[in-house]
């Protein structure tokens, strides 16, 4: 994993878009098959359901695979799902249409940065799951192409990763490693590999992805972290061995990842912000 460098806006999306390519056929196995990712795309799916009621229009930032897309279109929403990578557009189509779920999911292959080329708005919310956000070139301006996408008074929940993760600290520091240790508080764009490619990242604190809609005209509704107790989804290997501690990591997230201070660190963060 590289430090903070350097790259054009084109040439990071297209890495980026290219990385995802790679992996689509078995990213959401992988997925399914790691108890933290299931664990972390169950309380974001619980934060959309209490956020918006069934039969309103989610828009699905950077839908991947469409596993959360067909989960909410069964649950009687409808779903307009956008990604960069046009191979993870295919497995979307793929799972909507075995589904039978063509009625209720709408499929755009289009990247978070080119919101402004949708013509379904207004939506009742969005939703941004296991870090897209983090991969947009720029936050400011993707806040406000969404803010133009929702209704007033429409949410955004989104699971971001932040830039302080007890477990990798820990980890990494015994190791030695400080150079990967520190990684997360890189100010800019960080290389992360990914089956040989590079998908560019930006780690954000609460605080900065908070500013960057607020900007925009969000506020917040919630905030906790993803991850502050549980492991980070890479250490899905331990996961897997010790599931009764897994259990009870993630019943310690769900206790005091809201606590303010805790909420800022975590993996990932779990936000909701509603729209003026």
């Amino acid at each position: 994993m590289g430090m903070s460098t350097y790259i054009t806006t084109r040439d990071a999306l297209l890495d980026t878009q290219q990385a995802f390519d790679d992996v689509a056929a078995g990213y959401d196995g992988a997925n399914e098959a790691n108890p933290v990712i299931r664990w972390m795309r169950a309380r974001t799916i619980a934060a959309i359901t209490r956020a918006v009621a069934p039969g309103g229009h989610l828009l699905d930032l950077g839908c991947g695979p469409g596993r959360d897309a067909a989960t909410l279109a069964a649950a009687g929403y409808r779903v307009t799902a956008v990604d960069w990578s046009s191979a993870m557009i295919g497995q979307t189509l793929r799972r909507v249409t075995g589904a039978g779920l063509e009625g209720r999911v709408r499929v755009r292959h289009l990247g978070i940065h080119q919101l402004d080329r949708l013509d379904t708005a207004p939506f009742d919310g969005a939703y941004s799951d296991l870090g897209p956000l983090n991969c947009v070139p720029d936050l400011d301006e993707a806040a406000r192409r969404l803010a133009a996408q929702l209704r007033p008074g429409g949410v955004l929940v989104a699971s971001v990763i932040g830039r302080l993760c007890p477990w990798e600290l820990v980890l990494y520091s015994a190791r030695r490693n400080w150079t990967r240790a520190a990684i997360r508080f890189a100010p800019g764009l960080v290389a992360v590999p990914l089956n040989g490619r590079t998908v560019w990242t930006r780690y954000v604190w609460p605080s900065e992805f908070e500013s960057a809609f607020a900007a925009a005209g969000f506020t917040r509704v919630s905030l906790c972290a993803l991850g502050l107790a549980a492991p980070p989804p890479y250490l899905e290997g331990f996961a897997a061995r010790h599931p009764r501690l897994l259990s009870a990591l993630t019943r310690a997230d769900d206790l005091v990842g809201a606590w303010p201070g805790l909420r800022q660190w975590g993996d990932h963060f779990l936000i909701v912000l509603r729209a003026s």
